[in-house]
């Protein structure tokens, strides 16, 4: 299955280039039809993982994704699953 990897390590720090980089791949996934996008925010204190389920909560970017799946194995892991319908 393809996927996109958004590692937000090296910019964790970073608030406007974070939402940047999240509706970039968001918009990269809805434009190539990718099926899912898997975003890392790390262990760290969670705070980033925070801020990205905040941003994934948003009406304008909620609409474009099916659901968020937490890994259950990985805290530092997010996926977001997109279901592309035809016609669209």
């Amino acid at each position: 299955m393809a996927k996109l990897v958004l590692d937000l390590h090296d910019i964790f720090n970073k608030g406007y280039e974070i939402e940047r980089e999240l509706n970039r791949v968001i918009e990269q996934a809805v434009s190539r039809r990718i099926p899912m996008v898997e975003i890392i925010p790390g262990k760290g204190s969670g705070q980033l993982k925070k801020k990205v389920l905040k941003f994934l909560q948003r009406p304008d970017i909620k609409k474009l994704y099916h659901r968020v799946e937490k890994d259950g194995k990985n805290f530092g892991r997010l996926f977001v699953h997109f279901r592309h319908t035809t016609g669209e």
